[in-house]
């Protein structure tokens, strides 16, 4: 019989890490799930040693095509009905998925869920700041401005990535705003408030750390506005929001002497009807 639960885990280039957060997997009270692993490419022998063990499906992919690609492989072989992400460096405590299973079946309406999460910075614990506190029930608004959910503490329904788009794989960064934003909109969210992730940050090879996400920020952005469903309520507040991050990030791009760059950003006027939007998102760099 299929799990009820598929736990999908991309990896490059993270041995020893991925290790950690297999263990944190298979110390679950609840048991009823399988884990995919994807190696994305990698070159450390993750693949080699990962696929000796006959209780993980592991797949590789033969280059390195970035996490969105690596989460939609292990989705697309998943065989439960729930998926559950966890990315390679974080870590889960031993009754995360018992605790969002609790919740979901005692509310059936919900197709999302998450936990909170404790936050740990090259080893030491740091308070997360008051904007990133984890809500429950309708939570686009909130979302707009910065990811709301994380790809470690989230469970959803598969027929969500079916009816809706999976991770978009042109966006090497922010792909999970672009998902959750697409999502949200639609559907309430689920929360169990306890920290049942460790989100483990501070590697050098984390792109949400770098200079300049904000663009692909607003390349999803650009995109949710193509949606002739979007609310109009929900319409204003994206509009508003986009012209926030381009100013933002035309003025990240004038202190780095990208001055052109910067110029087109700050140029940009999105106030225009959905026709001016497919020209826009071509632009969008």
């Amino acid at each position: 019989m299929a799990p009820l639960v598929s736990v999908i885990i991309p990896t490059y280039n993270r041995a020893d890490l991925v290790q950690q957060a297999l263990a944190s997997v298979q110390a679950q009270t609840y048991r009823d799930f399988e884990i995919v692993v994807v190696d994305d490419g990698g070159t450390d022998g993750t693949y080699e040693v990962l696929s000796a063990d006959r209780e993980l499906r592991v797949l590789r992919h033969p280059d390195c095509r970035g996490v969105a690609a690596a989460r939609n492989t292990g989705a697309a072989v998943a065989r439960g009905e729930w998926l559950a992400f966890l990315d390679s460096d974080d870590l889960w405590l031993p009754d995360k998925l018992a605790r969002q299973v609790l919740l979901l079946e005692g509310a059936p309406e919900l197709l999302i869920c998450q936990t909170d999460e404790t936050w740990v910075r090259r080893g030491v614990r740091v308070n997360k700041p008051a904007g990133h506190r984890k809500v429950a029930g309708q939570i686009f608004l909130p979302s707009l401005s910065r990811c709301m959910i994380s790809p470690s503490a989230v469970m959803l329904h598969r027929q969500l990535l079916h009816d809706h788009g999976a991770f978009d794989e042109t966006l090497p960064a922010a792909e999970d705003y672009d998902l959750w934003l697409r999502l949200t909109w639609r559907y309430a969210v689920g929360l169990v408030d306890e920290p049942l992730v460790i989100k483990r940050g501070g590697h050098p090879d984390q792109l949400s750390a770098q200079w300049g996400i904000d663009r692909f920020r607003i390349r999803a952005l650009v995109k949710l506005l193509a949606d002739p469903d979007l609310p109009a309520a929900y319409t204003r507040a994206t509009r508003r929001m986009l012209a926030a991050k381009c100013a933002i990030y035309a003025q990240g791009c004038h202190k780095r002497g990208k001055i052109e760059e910067a110029a087109w950003y700050r140029n940009q006027s999105w106030e225009a009807g959905p026709n001016g939007l497919g020209e826009a998102t071509a632009a969008v760099r």
